[in-house]
């Protein structure tokens, strides 16, 4: 069992687990080995924030024609990650065709920025980033510098105020950030 919060990509873990069973595939037949590739490729695509309108079908078509002609198990159930993601949470595969994760987990889709409001200057998200691109003095508001952001999330993480958030990178404008 794999516990999973609302902070979890469940593209992201699909994308996941088609690399790791790439990796297990022995390559003997075809259906397993490029269909897995081509699986992996469209996730890629996917978190990256380039998917495109009919990817869901394709992926969908692809993953049952690897049940059905794949040799091994491992050919037939390596699509069962994709398949139970796309039945459960077809919502956020349809916000990542839209460019934005809703976990935030997604690198290409997501932008941090810190909400004044709630930021006590407390240096927290500071002592997190691993790319030093938050600015700010002890007890003053603190900024991301999106052009050092790593959208890796640890500022979020850090934040006993929850002051820092995370957002399409599109709808991220005040800050000057990627638009």
């Amino acid at each position: 069992m794999i516990v999973m919060d609302d902070r979890t990509c469940m593209v992201d873990v699909a994308r996941y687990f088609l690399g790791f069973l790439a990796e297990e595939s022995c390559g003997k037949c075809l259906p397993c080995r490029e269909g897995l590739r081509q699986l992996r490729g469209m996730f890629d695509e996917l978190v990256a924030g380039r998917g495109t309108p009919g990817d869901l079908e394709r992926i969908e078509r692809l993953a049952h024609t690897m049940q059905l002609t794949s040799l091994c198990e491992l050919g037939k159930s390596a699509v069962n990650p994709v398949l139970s993601t796309l039945r459960h949470f077809r919502d956020e595969y349809a916000a990542h065709l839209e460019k934005r994760c809703p976990a935030g987990i997604c690198r290409a889709l997501t932008a941090y920025r810190i909400v004044e409001a709630r930021c006590n200057g407390c240096q927290a998200c500071v002592r997190a980033c691993p790319a030093e691109a938050i600015a700010g003095e002890v007890k003053q508001v603190h900024r991301i510098q999106p052009d050092r952001c790593l959208a890796c999330g640890a500022c979020y993480g850090a934040c006993p105020s929850q002051a820092v958030e995370f957002l399409p990178k599109t709808a991220v404008h005040a800050e000057g950030a990627v638009a």
